[in-house]
């Protein structure tokens, strides 16, 4: 008798935690409906807004669908805006960027994390501090000093510069996992008569590949979207990286909506793909290190 009544009493509970999981679980559907519509809903509105008219555009109507599909604003794009030019010498600052970076910021966070040294946090610290500089407040003095070294106007005068504001946060990201190695990996290592290069090639580095990925995208998402150096720093039509692209369809007296809509889309999609090929290597090398062990 006292079991039944017990089984009794325990129902309301279920039924009310069956209830409460229920609407935690809508809510939860609410708000990733809001963050799909507003992260891929701009993405939709640019890929209708590069095939309409200027007429269709200038109307007012953001929200309607061209009456004909334009796809020769995406041709536009491509001859008008000289797009495989811009493409190519994006990739080529971008990935001369990211090795550097990556090359760079593993060995300064393998030596700040498992060295034991006096100067180990003074080194993090200012690389921190590196974090804050806002890229604006550099111009006058980079101008200066790229002009002395005769290297304006050249790819190398974006390349230094993004390799300095992008090796703080690289850093921070690796030493951070790189904290929550076991040192018991590297005493076996020793014990087995491995160097230091060998420990670091040989185990650091295989372990590290996450959060190395996780610095790959971001350095590369930064650097592709970058204007304010590119455009202070290079004047030859050449050596112009994608985002100077929309220029080409500006003049004095008129402005192709659509080639300019058609080139953001082209320009973006590299980005998108990477980000969705490797979309779980962030996930991943984001919190690598929050845990330790």
């Amino acid at each position: 008798m006292q079991n039944a009544r017990e089984a009794v009493s325990a129902k309301p509970a279920i039924i009310r935690r069956r209830k409460g999981f229920s609407i935690l679980k809508v809510l939860v559907i609410i708000l990733l409906s809001l963050l799909v519509v507003t992260q891929v809903y701009p993405l939709l509105w640019l890929f209708i807004y590069s095939l309409k008219t200027n007429e269709e555009i200038l109307s007012g109507r953001f929200f309607a669908l061209p009456h004909v599909f334009q796809w020769s604003n995406f041709s536009n794009a491509i001859k008008a805006g000289h797009y495989f030019q811009y493409l190519k010498n994006s990739l080529f600052v971008t990935l001369i960027t990211m090795v550097c970076v990556l090359f760079l910021s593993s060995l300064t966070s393998f030596a700040i994390t498992r060295f034991k040294w006096k100067y180990g946090q003074l080194v993090m610290l200012i690389f921190l501090i590196g974090m804050m500089v806002p890229m604006q407040a550099t111009l006058l003095p980079l101008m200066i000093i790229f002009k002395h070294m005769h290297i304006l106007n050249t790819h190398l005068s974006i390349i230094l510069p993004y390799i300095a504001f992008q090796t703080p946060v690289a850093v921070f990201i690796l030493s951070g996992f790189m904290k929550s190695i076991p040192a018991e990996i590297e005493e076996s290592a020793v014990v087995d008569g491995a160097g230091i290069f060998k420990i670091f090639t040989g185990i650091i580095l295989p372990i590290s590949v996450p959060p190395m990925m996780t610095v790959c995208i971001l350095t590369f998402i930064n650097i592709w979207n970058e204007y304010i150096l590119a455009a202070t720093f290079i004047s030859s039509e050449r050596l112009k990286t994608l985002p100077f692209g929309v220029n080409s369809f500006v003049s004095q007296y008129s402005v192709n909506y659509g080639a300019i809509g058609a080139f953001l889309v082209l320009g973006a999609l590299p980005v998108i793909i990477v980000y969705f090929l490797l979309a779980d290597k962030i996930t991943k090398g984001m919190v690598a290190g929050a845990v330790k062990g």
